[in-house]
């Protein structure tokens, strides 16, 4: 993993440990501890010389603006999958990239991650064989062992990042911009309280939350990262809202024993952002519409996550839905005019048709998701963001019980990218001819007819296409459209495909002439057999997971199953979680 891949790394430590015998497991100890020293000091390794002149040569001349971003990859330990957004959002918060004249911070952040990739520095997380959208786009990613090794040798002398790990021992000189407190550090308050927390801009936690780990000397911390910390409490944010005025980002997500936001929050004048996606939390505080520089919130959760220590009637709503749920926002969110991303909002406990007003207010939203449409909301809600000509992607989820809310809704969505669809009942809205650039869709329903199949067929820019469906008709699902008997050219740019459905002996089959370029094919066995035809049609398929089982058998025979197909594509496992 520290190689990187690189096969000029891989054969040098290939040849220098096949030169050992009685002392190998210690010359690997060495080596491992003191990677990147040994490499370019020792003269066993001068084959890697060009390697590292040109490394030298390129961190001392590529842009002054992209440095930071590449020094900050150090924060994450070696091998964690990073989302995207997350580094963005960081990189945003730390003023490594700033709004312009000629493009948004966002995009600009965006743009920074896509050299990074370009560069080989970050890369797409192992199990995934396709990006389908652009390179931009990919969700998760981590950074390039041996870059991350070289990164991580430098540091120290930029005075950028320093870390709590299992070897820390007391010292004074324990001072930098960025803090990291790593799951296997053993929370020595001691060692803690000797450290220069004059300059820190960032603290990231991973593992154990520590009440000692907020200090009055942390005026300058703009990035607060706890993302899926344990032991963090409600009463450990009232202190961090008094003790840091300045932040810029907050993360809480995965901070399951979270249930309220103080009240105080709205004294956070600076946050950017504010993620609590996967918490406890079902509502935002008043407070929150006071902060006029928000540009990105984040919350909901599933309902598995939701073990309120007292329930309540607003509660006990929750609890009867299924999967994502909103959370209820207050009236005058509508102020909040910066915001680009949002969600996931539960329109129906926040006030329907108030909401919706608000709602039409937030004219830059990029991102936008909702739960709880009805349809006694549902117009309102669709009425408000008509206008909304930035919107990018979009999340609705219908309420229980509400299956036809969507019926006769037809929007101009033209600029949509990415649209999810989630509790309908037996057919789509009209989508064809509206969604010219849609590149993901992402459908739950209770039954899909043959109609909306050929309808999702004609979406000229498909990339990634997601079906969930409860029961089909005759237990058929065939991805092809006709005309004339001649089959067409269907689902053309489609490169992800991923199918759920609870009908027993499903049949699933690809026509001739559909999905060319399709790469990753994912299948949920979780509630049945399946029954695939058509799989040599695929042309372009690197990789098949099938998801809901762990039989290393039935793995196996698919495998053979796939035995005449030109690409050989991989078969693999992947077991649902217990959420899901």
């Amino acid at each position: 993993m520290k190689c990187g891949g690189l096969p000029k790394v891989i054969v040098s430590i290939a040849a220098l440990l096949a030169t050992q015998t009685v002392t190998l497991m210690d010359t690997v100890r060495s080596l491992n501890s003191k990677f990147m020293h040994t490499l370019e000091t020792n003269p066993e390794h001068d084959s890697l010389r060009g390697l590292f002149d040109w490394m030298y040569s390129y961190f001392r001349t590529c842009p002054d603006e992209i440095k930071p971003c590449i020094f900050y990859l150090s924060i994450f330990p070696r091998g964690h999958g990073i989302r995207r957004r997350r580094l963005v959002r960081r990189w945003i918060a730390e003023g490594y990239s700033r709004d312009s004249d000629e493009e948004s911070a966002v995009d600009k952040g965006e743009n920074f991650f896509s050299k990074l990739l370009d560069l080989s520095i970050i890369q797409q997380m192992p199990q995934l064989v396709t990006t389908a959208f652009s390179d931009t786009r990919i969700v998760m990613c981590q950074v390039n062992g041996f870059i991350r090794e070289y990164i991580v040798s430098r540091r120290m002398e930029e005075n950028l990042v320093f870390e709590l790990g299992p070897n820390c021992v007391l010292t004074t000189e324990r001072k930098g911009r960025h803090l990291i407190i790593l799951k296997n550090w053993v929370r020595d308050i001691i060692v803690f309280e000797s450290i220069d927390f004059s300059r820190l801009r960032s603290l990231t936690v991973f593992g154990k939350w520590e009440s000692f780990f907020i200090s009055k000397s942390m005026r300058l911390l703009r990035v607060l990262d706890l993302e899926d910390s344990s032991g963090l409490k409600d009463e450990d944010l009232i202190e961090m809202v008094k003790r840091l005025r300045r932040l810029k980002f907050l993360s809480l997500r995965g901070c399951r024993e979270i249930f309220h936001l103080p009240s105080s929050l709205g004294d956070l004048r600076q946050l950017q952002t504010l993620d609590v996606r996967h918490t406890s939390i079902v509502r935002l505080p008043k407070s929150i519409v006071k902060l006029e520089k928000l540009q990105y919130i984040r919350a909901g959760t599933t309902v598995s996550a939701l073990t309120p220590p007292a329930p309540s009637s607003s509660l006990l709503k929750f609890h009867r839905c299924r999967g994502l749920l909103g959370v209820q926002v207050p009236k005058g969110i509508g102020k909040l005019t910066a915001l680009h991303t949002l969600g996931v909002v539960n329109v129906s406990a926040s006030g329907g048709k108030a909401i919706g007003e608000e709602l039409k207010k937030l004219t830059q939203l990029r991102k936008l998701g909702v739960s709880g449409i009805n349809k006694h909301n549902s117009q309102d809600f669709f009425s408000a963001i008509s206008g909304h000509v930035h919107l990018e992607s979009l999340l609705v989820r219908l309420a229980e019980g509400n299956q036809g809310s969507l019926d006769g809704i037809s929007l101009p969505w033209e600029n949509l990218q990415s649209l999810k669809l989630h509790g309908l009942k037996d057919k789509l809205p009209l989508l064809e001819g509206q969604l010219s650039k849609l590149k993901k869709l992402d459908v739950e329903m209770d039954s899909l007819e043959k109609t909306d199949i050929e309808s999702l067929a004609m979406l000229p820019n498909l990339c990634i296409l997601r079906l969930r469906v409860k029961q089909l008709p005759d237990s058929r699902l065939h991805f092809y459209a006709e005309m004339c008997r001649e089959q067409l050219d269907t689902f053309k740019k489609v490169k992800i495909l991923d199918i759920g459905c609870r009908s027993s002996n499903l049949q699933v089959s690809f026509g001739s002439k559909s999905m060319k370029n399709l790469e990753l094919l994912e299948i949920d066995y979780s509630s049945g057999s399946c029954q695939l035809a058509g799989l040599n049609n695929l042309s372009e398929l690197k990789e098949v997971l099938l998801k809901g089982t762990n039989d290393e058998q039935f793995r196996i025979e698919f495998e053979r199953h796939l035995a005449t197909h030109p690409n050989s594509p991989a078969v693999k496992l992947k077991k649902l979680p217990a959420s899901t």
